[in-house]
């Protein structure tokens, strides 16, 4: 199993926290890798939310190509973090040329483009960016969107953390996901690493989806060219949620019917039957099987976990107005928020989905057998 840890603050925070929990829940990662994803960004992002910002791992050659690139296509660098790097990485954490972290400005012929059409081509860019560095072994693109970082290595999470410095105040965010692996792929691909991302839609999973196969060709039939990539059989859960909420136009408590649909007698007695039999007609190639505890987040920064039906994966919410937070286990909600009332943390069951809305002020607590909100 991995192990998932996330926090919403009203005041930034270090990613160096997040990594502190991991770190506190080691026995349920390997050591084989860390991703990490911040958005609502302090320091001097916050004053630069429009820009968007490109996040990698780049040979020096691949920093050549980039440039050439990017250039070519009007974007032109507003603000950088270097990394200046031990010579030596910690054991087990590959040797790197360049980890990229890059504010652009928009090509000026962008100018009067909505953010829906920024958006889009945005995401194209990284697919090529992705493809050029795949070709030639080079690049590694892991984000490239306003207001979002993602960090991604081989290696125990808080070596890798300390290695790269990320306890650095230009690196703070009010929003943190992060993962510690547990491979279970042949070979290690940072690409499958999650938390995973797709036009302001981010999630990460303890688990494993045996139903990877129809739900990969059902969301490749889309048309849709951000569903791709497909490294990692929780990859999905991103595709799933993006699809819920901007292909389906339905909200975030209906994603827990997409992927769990109800059954029998809670079906049956659903003020809101009608919709979700068809739904669950409808988006039956989205069915997932598990076991599978998921953790996501929204472009209003919000952020949720859900179960499935096993519900065979560790999962537990809870903190204080300004300051909440998501962990596989509670040992890590203790090391980072010990002063909350533990008597309201919650653990989702297979029918909740909880939510800590961008207000970051309550815990919200949606089950599948209540009327579907903004439906009536």
């Amino acid at each position: 199993m991995c192990r998932l840890f996330a926090i919403t603050s009203e005041t930034p925070v270090s990613p160096m926290i997040a990594l502190q929990a991991l770190d506190v829940m080691r026995e349920g990662h390997d050591g084989s890798g860390v991703g990490v994803f911040l958005r609502d960004l302090g320091g001097p992002f916050d004053e630069m939310r429009d820009a968007p910002i490109l996040s990698g791992i780049f040979t020096r050659q691949g920093i050549k190509r980039l440039d050439t690139f990017m250039m070519n296509l009007g974007f032109m660098t507003k603000y950088k973090i270097t990394f200046k790097l031990s010579k030596t990485p910690p054991p087990g954490v590959p040797e790197r040329d360049v980890y990229l972290v890059r504010a652009y400005e928009y090509p000026e012929a962008w100018e009067g483009r909505s953010f829906s059409e920024k958006g889009r081509e945005l995401m194209k860019i990284r697919l090529m960016l992705r493809e050029m560095g795949q070709a030639e072994q080079d690049m590694m693109v892991f984000s490239f969107w306003p207001d979002v970082i993602m960090v991604k290595e081989i290696g125990d999470p808080m070596s890798v953390g300390r290695y790269l410095q990320l306890d650095r105040d230009d690196l703070k965010a009010r929003v943190v996901m992060a993962q510690g692996r547990q491979n279970t792929n042949y070979a290690i691909n940072l690409y499958a690493c999650h938390p995973f991302f797709v036009e302001g839609f981010s999630t990460m999973t303890n688990g494993e989806n045996t139903a990877f196969v129809p739900i990969r060709e059902f969301l490749k039939s889309r048309g849709f060219p951000g569903y791709t990539g497909f490294q990692s059989d929780s990859e999905v859960f991103t595709h799933i949620l993006h699809y819920t909420l901007t292909g389906l136009n339905l909200n975030l408590e209906t994603y827990k019917h997409i992927i769990t649909p109800l059954q029998g007698p809670d079906l049956d007695n659903h003020p809101d039957a009608l919709l979700l039999r068809q739904l669950r007609q409808s988006c039956r190639s989205m069915i997932v099987d598990g076991p599978n505890c998921v953790i996501g987040s929204l472009p209003d920064h919000s952020l949720f976990m859900v179960q499935d039906r096993k519900k065979l994966r560790p999962g537990v919410v809870g903190g204080h107005p300004g300051l909440y937070a998501f962990s596989s286990e509670i040992c890590g909600l203790d090391a980072v928020i010990p002063d909350r009332d533990k008597s309201r943390d919650f653990q989702p069951m297979h029918l909740d989905t909880a939510i800590v809305g961008p207000d970051r002020q309550e815990i919200t607590l949606c089950r599948q057998t209540d009327p579907l909100p903004r439906l009536h």
